[in-house]
């Protein structure tokens, strides 16, 4: 990595650990449009095969990723709380501006039945995912506990990895959002590591399951991280705007997002040479 790649890197960690602590919001789906998605996979599920050029890579987008979650947090969960839909349109502007380029990962040129049913299909599972009850993994005592913990990071792993499902949601499902939060915020690291395990495990499992089917099968494969993508905007969608104003704020905001993501997602497509 030159210097140049390593500050991208971590700049891009930066804006994708910051909209991750937003419930709603996926990680998985800011690394794919912002274009770090496909590196992030393939240097977790082929570590090994560049072992020192994959752990700088990755320990470059985790600093960076810490950095935005403890630098944004705070700020834009008091900005939604505040300006719930006009936030939330920038985040759903900033997620369409994606696709296109998702799209052409999946190298469609025209649409068929077939089509529609995959990105439905991914669709349908991000929003069957409002369905479970909350409080999914309470809080038990002893080896059951950290047996949850450890399925529980699992899960996590797998919304982390797949574009569209929302670490943030996923861990209120569960029942751990406010803890896990308290944890990272007094620096209480120790209580989470039978979470971090599981999440560590899935993460390996989940990426290299990923990685073969993007290679084998590209098409169905991003036509079904389409539907999840579109699935998470449903998800955060805050319904219509009330007044005149917060209409054209909210498109203002929605517009600036698509078009910066677009715009960047088509500048490192142009760079990579795709």
């Amino acid at each position: 990595m030159n210097r140049r790649d390593i500050w991208m890197t971590a700049l891009k960690g930066v804006c994708i650990g910051g909209s991750m602590t937003v419930p709603g919001v996926s990680g998985g789906s800011m690394a794919m449009i912002l274009g770090i998605y496909d590196r992030l996979i393939s240097a977790i599920s082929s570590l090994l095969k560049d072992l020192k050029g994959n752990l700088l890579f990755l320990l470059v987008f985790l600093c960076g990723s810490l950095a935005g979650m403890i630098l944004f947090a705070n700020p834009l969960l008091a900005l939604i709380q505040r300006y719930p839909k006009p936030m939330l349109f920038f985040f759903i502007g900033a997620v369409a501006g994606g696709v296109p380029m998702i799209v052409r990962k999946a190298q469609v040129r025209a649409f068929s039945a077939p089509d529609a049913l995959l990105i439905l299909g991914g669709a349908a599972c991000v929003a069957a995912l409002g369905l479970l009850p909350e409080g999914l993994f309470g809080a038990q005592a002893g080896l059951a506990g950290i047996a949850l913990e450890f399925a529980a990071g699992i899960v996590v792993a797998v919304a982390l990895v797949l574009p569209g499902i929302s670490v943030s949601f996923m861990l209120l499902v569960m029942g751990m959002y406010d803890r896990v939060l308290q944890s990272v915020a007094s620096l209480d690291l120790l209580s989470l590591v039978p979470l971090g395990l599981g999440l560590l495990a899935g993460i390996l499992a989940t990426t290299r399951t990923l990685e073969r089917a993007m290679a084998r099968f590209p098409r169905p494969t991003y036509l079904i991280i389409l539907g999840f993508v579109l699935g998470s905007v449903l998800e955060v969608f805050p319904g219509l705007p009330g007044s005149i104003l917060e209409w054209l704020i909210c498109l203002v905001l929605a517009g600036g997002g698509f078009s910066a993501v677009h715009l960047l997602s088509r500048r490192e497509e142009t760079l990579s040479g795709d």
